[in-house]
């Protein structure tokens, strides 16, 4: 695969046009060889900007990049959940990994709990490959590139950057590297807690109502980060009606980056940059960015979206 037919491959894609199932095929293995050398846990240089969950929300993915920047002038961690529920999962997950091929080095893509075989055919991924495509091959080769996401990434040897959560099987990140991550999301365990658990104002430890993952408090989040000499842990996973939410005095910060949820939640999303010097730099007047500065973006505007698909043609009934 040239560098030119990947950036024609982004120009399409850029403009929402579906790549054929054997160019699928080929940015699939070309994604697979650059992700199998990352490790469990990437490192990661400011400056950077860090979001949240897309969703398959292809039009406010254009959005954030033009907040951000697009790449790879701006440096990028993805937290997860590129698919399902969205009507552009297809071209949001392969616009991402077009880019990772053509600039592996200006984008982390990290696993997200929908990036697994089973969610996928539950919340959408699936249908849209097979109604696109007319077979599920493509889903097929997306879901082998989803088992070489990385499980996270830490910048600056300071911020751990995750999907989900904190596990009660993992007390150092030294535990997440030996993970064999290069499988279907487990249904319990260290690898499956990170991708599903989530912080709450609790002691210790709790039951998650999601039936997968646990609830962690900020006496787990603080003695993780003291651990680790992290400043905060970064992650996505939760809607959040304002685009982002401080917990625990800083020690844990939820970025979420699919405004107008599902198109209906009305909530707006935001990213997090993480510019050079951040740490003596401070949080730039924003008291919850905690060493960071959040970028706030709304939904894209229906004239930019081209018209929504419905998601199924309804059937005629002939009486």
């Amino acid at each position: 695969m040239s560098m030119s037919d990947l950036d024609r491959q982004i120009r399409d894609l850029r403009a929402c046009k579906p790549l054929t199932e054997p160019e699928v095929r080929q940015l699939c293995h070309r994604a697979r060889e650059i992700l199998v050398e990352e490790a469990n846990v990437q490192h990661v240089d400011s400056p950077v900007t860090i979001c949240g969950d897309i969703h398959g929300q292809f039009f406010d993915l254009m959005e954030l990049l033009r907040v951000g920047g697009d790449v790879p002038n701006t440096n990028y961690i993805f937290m997860g959940d590129f698919v399902d529920r969205g009507f552009y999962s297809v071209e949001t997950f392969l616009l991402l990994l077009a880019y990772k091929v053509r600039y592996p080095d200006r984008i982390t893509l990290i696993r997200g709990n929908h990036e697994s075989r089973q969610i996928t055919q539950v919340y959408g991924f699936y249908d849209e490959c097979v109604r696109k495509y007319g077979s599920a091959n493509v889903w097929r080769y997306c879901c082998e590139v989803f088992d070489y996401l990385c499980l996270g990434a830490v910048v600056d040897g300071k911020v751990f950057c995750v999907h989900g959560g904190l596990s009660p099987s993992v007390t150092s990140l030294d535990q997440i590297r030996v993970i064999d991550r290069k499988q279907e999301v487990p249904h319990e365990g260290a690898m499956c807690d990170l991708l599903w658990s989530d912080p709450e104002d609790i002691e210790a430890w709790g039951l998650s109502p999601r039936g997968a993952g646990f609830l962690f408090g900020g006496d787990v989040a603080r003695a993780f980060n003291h651990a680790n000499n992290l400043t905060f842990i970064a992650r996505a996973h939760q809607l959040v009606m304002e685009g982002y939410k401080s917990m625990f005095g800083g020690q844990v910060v939820t970025v979420w980056s699919a405004p107008n949820y599902c198109y209906r939640c009305g909530n707006v999303a935001s990213i997090l940059e993480l510019k050079e010097g951040w740490e003596s730099a401070g949080a730039e007047g924003n008291e919850d960015g905690r060493d960071g500065r959040f970028k706030i973006f709304e939904a894209a505007q229906n004239d930019e979206r081209g018209g929504m698909p419905s998601k199924k043609p309804v059937a005629d009934y002939f009486l």
